[in-house]
């Protein structure tokens, strides 16, 4: 079996090979650092985090490059930098924002159970790299400077548009930006813009006082920590234009090479209701209000339950449905641990024979699915039917031989890791939120019994929870409880 992924270059599956044997180089685009990290930037950051995963599985050494925006990034409905907006809005320092949010990303993704990338540069660590990069795309005449601004001319580049297939004409369609009165043609793009007097994020240049424009931001750290070509770059897919058709033209202008990249690919929106999750949009959910609420790995599970190119639908069912089926997969781990406990040391029989074979065979369609551009969802319905295997045959079976035992366990907790799951002794984990659930469903069934004037019985489940170690008080401001 050969890996396969689908290339958003060529619009079609690709053998994956590596520029160089066994070594891969990943660029994901990372956020841009002024508010709580959603779902819709999760669904992006756990499935390469799925693929790193598999492309280790698969015997690669994987370098992960994931920036940090802390600069450049515009709002579209004032041009004005994303990070100093909310900057002014929170009266604070933008550093100290990027801080902030910076670390509550970080520590979101790892409550996800997200590995952390090898690299995670930050754009303003990298301006000088930038200035150098785009006075060389002037002396090549790729770029031009007029009152302080400099932007890139699309008109040098025979092949602009090659990854989204846009044509010229409409690549201006549905910008809510105006156009720039200082550029050539309507399509370029700048690569460094003068600042006012007023604009709180600026550096010196050769140009005069300014701050890079965020499609040069990427561009130079892919470049800097991954070479003049490397194997994969990512990010969700609304970068594909302008901003990943921008850092192609930049980079290729830049080094004379092509490609830039060998493999483009892309993840599906995460939507409410069809409508993309978004901050522009209020119709965000949090990590951190998610995990309030749903199991971590019950998110990676949901996650992975379509495919990464497609777009999902958040639903509160969805998250539970995932939530039991972790607890299935789970209780086929405790299953297998107790089975072990009395296991033997002797050879197979013909019916654990059989049973092997049978797991082997389930193992390779798992790894088939996952070859053929990481296909999730084919891959999680392989494990399901493993977890089912195994279920059965324990059932039928008094005493089983350890070795084979030890073989399965193996194998099926190999594979759960590989999509971020079994990460931690989560049976004891999510039997404590089963108790916190009941917990809140009985002091919620008080609380219903008294608004129904059913006093009696209401008490008697509050001297029933006092015996348990948990205290009801009943307040001018409601009931509230708590340990004794």
């Amino acid at each position: 079996m050969v890996l396969q992924v689908f290339n958003t270059m060529s619009g079609k599956m690709e053998e994956f090979k590596p520029l160089r044997d066994k070594h891969v180089g990943v660029y994901v685009c990372g956020p841009t650092v002024y508010d709580w990290a959603h779902l819709g930037h999760a669904r992006t950051y756990v499935a390469f985090d799925m693929i790193v995963r598999w492309l280790e599985f698969r015997g690669y050494s994987v370098f992960y490059v994931q920036n940090i925006t802390d600069v450049g990034h515009l709002t579209q409905d004032t041009a004005e930098d994303k990070i100093v907006k909310r900057a002014r809005e929170e009266r604070i320092e933008p550093m100290q924002l990027v801080e902030v949010y910076m670390r509550e990303y970080f520590r979101d993704l790892d409550s996800l159970g997200v590995k952390r990338p090898d690299i995670s540069p930050r754009a303003t660590g990298h301006l000088i790299d930038m200035i150098e990069a785009i006075q060389s795309l002037i002396t090549k005449g790729y770029a031009y400077e007029v009152n302080g601004n400099v932007f890139f001319d699309v008109s040098k580049l025979e092949d602009y548009g090659k990854l989204s297939k846009i044509k010229p004409e409409a690549m201006l369609e549905g910008s809510r930006f105006e156009v720039h009165p200082d550029k050539k043609n309507p399509r370029d793009f700048a690569l460094w813009k003068r600042a006012d007097k007023n604009t709180i994020l600026k550096w010196w240049s050769p140009w005069g006082t300014g701050f890079p424009g965020w499609h040069i931001e990427c561009a130079i750290m892919g470049l800097k920590y991954l070479g003049r070509q490397f194997d994969i770059h990512g990010g969700a897919r609304d970068l594909i234009f302008p901003h990943h058709e921008n850092e192609i033209a930049q980079s290729e202008a830049v080094t004379g090479q092509k490609p830039f990249v060998k493999y483009w690919l892309h993840t599906g929106f995460l939507t409410i209701n069809g409508e993309k999750m978004a901050k522009s949009l209020g119709n965000y959910v949090t990590v951190r209000d998610a995990l309030e609420k749903y199991d971590a790995e019950a998110i990676r599970l949901f996650v992975f339950s379509t495919h990464y190119r497609n777009e999902i639908d958040f639903t509160d069912k969805k998250l539970k449905d995932a939530e039991a089926n972790l607890r299935r997969l789970y209780n086929t781990l405790d299953s297998l641990e107790e089975a072990m406990e009395v296991s033997v040391e002797r050879e197979l029989t013909d019916g654990e024979k059989a049973f092997e074979g049978r797991a082997e065979k389930l193992r390779g369609e798992f790894v088939k699915a996952m070859d053929e551009d990481f296909n999730t969802p084919r891959a999680l319905a392989a494990l399901f039917e493993l977890s089912k295997e195994i279920n059965r045959f324990l059932d039928e079976q008094e005493q089983l031989s350890r070795k084979l035992l030890k073989k399965v366990y193996d194998s099926f907790s190999e594979l759960g890791k590989v999509l971020g799951l079994f990460q931690k002794e989560k049976s004891r984990e999510i039997g404590e939120k089963i108790a916190d659930d009941l917990v809140k469903l009985f002091f919620d069934l008080r609380e219903e019994l008294r608004r129904k004037g059913e006093y009696e019985l209401s008490d008697k489940i509050r001297a029933r929870m006092r015996e348990l170690g948990l205290v009801i008080e009943d307040t001018a401001e409601g009931s509230k409880w708590k340990l004794s």
